[in-house]
């Protein structure tokens, strides 16, 4: 049975130091995510032979996330599967996009039952493509935050510093009074999550913008690097009655992220009809499936 243990901010730079030098580009590798969204998933991590490894709960069943890491990892898939079963369980495995699919059936072919669901692929963008809004496909997009730009002339964008944090949670709280976040719980839970991370921003290594109108707070959005070229956006918030405030804080913060970051991963739609629109509406670059692995048997 493998040791796993709780996720807590002391454990940051262990798990970025294998997740930041891997080409998996999937949200759920963020350390904020990880953190932030314990709660709700009862999430522990293990570091086994140079694999980071993941054990959660999900829809009541146990679950493991695909390993993270480079090495036998036949020999560590039988090491998770053996851990599943030393608890009574049937193995279930998520996070595994279609190239590991592959890799998977090779070295246990048969051995797994593969599934997705649309709800929950990561959008991901060319950074230089939100950041610039260049060519036909975004005129929309232009039109949008130039007509922001002429209206509001006094507008002014600035990181999420601390003293910052306050003016974020009480737009969140009007926004969430807009949207009835009490009577919705995936919105509740949602709630829960921003406000652990907006408390913890600095311990989680997460970077942020604001956007003022006539001084007052308008928008604000936040993220941090889920590896090595992709920056990982996990939330966006504005003002509904300032046209454009979501189109600007979008564009504005993809041109102050670092331009290191090739993709920024907006991650999913989960089924949202209006969120799944607005999200195609921007050109992903990528589609990330990310399919669900369960053992025969």
């Amino acid at each position: 049975m493998i040791k796993f243990k709780d996720i807590t901010l002391e454990d940051k730079e262990a798990i970025t130091s294998i997740t930041m030098n891997s080409e998996r580009k999937n949200c759920d590798l963020s350390f904020s995510n990880l953190c932030s969204w314990r709660f709700m998933y009862d999430t522990k991590f293990a570091i086994v032979d140079g694999f980071l490894l993941f054990k959660f709960h999900m829809n009541n069943e146990l679950a493991y996330m695909m390993p993270v890491g480079e090495g036998d990892l036949k020999k560590i898939l039988e090491a998770i599967i053996d851990d599943a079963a030393s608890e009574g369980k049937s193995f279930l495995m998520y996070g595994v996009c279609n190239n590991m699919k592959d890799e998977i059936e090779k070295l246990m072919p048969g051995k797994f039952d593969f599934s997705s669901n649309r709800d929950y692929v990561d959008y991901i963008y060319l950074r230089t493509d939100l950041a610039e809004l260049k060519g036909k496909k975004f005129q929309p997009k232009r039109n949008h935050a130039n007509k922001f730009y002429k209206t509001y002339t006094d507008y002014e964008y600035v990181s999420i510093t601390a003293d910052r944090i306050s003016e974020c949670l009480r737009l969140e709280e009007e926004w969430c009074k807009a949207n009835d976040c009490g009577q919705q719980n995936g919105l509740g839970n949602e709630r829960k999550s921003l406000t652990y991370a907006l408390n913890h921003f600095d311990e989680l290594g997460l970077t942020g913008g604001i956007l003022y109108v006539n001084g007052k707070i308008a928008a604000f959005t936040f993220g941090m690097p889920i590896n090595h070229e992709t920056f990982g956006v996990h939330v966006e918030k504005a003002d509904t009655e300032i046209e454009g405030a979501y189109n600007v804080i979008n564009q504005e913060f993809a041109k102050h992220i670092p331009e290191q970051f090739v993709y920024l991963n907006r991650e999913e739609d989960l089924g949202i009809e209006g969120l799944r629109k607005a999200k195609l509406s921007y050109q992903p670059a990528i589609l990330l499936e990310k399919n669900i692995a369960r053992l025969k048997g």
